[in-house]
């Protein structure tokens, strides 16, 4: 539900000379895929307790709980853990209050709507998220930056994350409005994994052909140092 794609806290893998995807630095599938099972529990829980909101918001919890302790089990960070705990109880509370199904899903929509915001500030600012998320996952910190060819290709790339956030907010605005639970949990889980995906492959290639013929990649960022250093070797 964050403003960048879900991965992994493991530390990137050595450089074994095979060229990288996005896809292997920020994997992505288990969080995607495990975000959307509290929804789909709720959505559960609601049609067989009778369209009752607190038989899908126990649903919802239990199964957010039982996702937590998993992920704890195999290792990801606390904080990360807690924050989706934290994200279906706050969930299930606005549904609760409201006394509206639909409601549950209003802070999945008002997330993508805030994430879409924050990735296009981010690219007019020079400082684009997907450059920020992979710079982290290479222990690069600001370096990435320092390139234009990377600062250029990883604001293309970004914009396709942004496109992804304002697909979903087409999408769910619609179906929350007209409070049609099902469906929004079926967008739920179709816009999740499979969208983060084909953003993962899409974003890689805008990246790829965005950096110029003989590049070193995203694990070598090409700094001013860098290039007057190869030009007085090339003398």
């Amino acid at each position: 539900m964050g403003a960048t794609p879900e991965h992994d806290a493991r530390p990137p893998e050595p450089d074994t000379g095979r060229p990288e995807s996005l896809a292997d630095l920020l994997g992505g599938r288990g969080g995607a895929i495990d975000a959307t099972l509290p929804p789909v529990a709720f959505a559960a829980g609601w049609l067989l307790g009778g369209e009752s909101i607190w038989a899908g918001v126990g649903a919802a919890v239990v199964t957010g709980a039982a996702v937590a302790g998993w992920r704890l089990r195999r290792g990801d960070r606390p904080r990360s853990v807690l924050i989706g705990l934290l994200a279906v109880c706050v969930a299930a509370l606005i549904a609760l209050r409201t006394g509206r199904a639909a409601d549950f899903f209003l802070l999945q929509l008002l997330s993508n709507a805030a994430s879409a915001l924050a990735w296009a500030v981010s690219i007019v600012l020079r400082w684009p998220l997907l450059g920020v998320v992979v710079g982290a996952a290479l222990g690069q910190r600001s370096r990435w930056r320092r390139d234009p060819a990377l600062l250029r290709a990883y604001g293309r790339g970004s914009w396709v994350w942004t496109a992804t956030y304002l697909l979903r907010v087409a999408v769910f605005v619609p179906l929350y409005l007209g409070g049609q639970v099902v469906a929004l949990v079926v967008a739920r889980v179709a816009l999740t994994w499979p969208l983060v995906a084909a953003a993962l492959a899409l974003s890689w290639v805008v990246v790829r052909r965005s950096l110029p013929p003989g590049h070193p990649g995203l694990r070598h960022p090409v700094t001013a140092t860098d290039g007057d250093q190869q030009a007085a070797e090339s003398r």
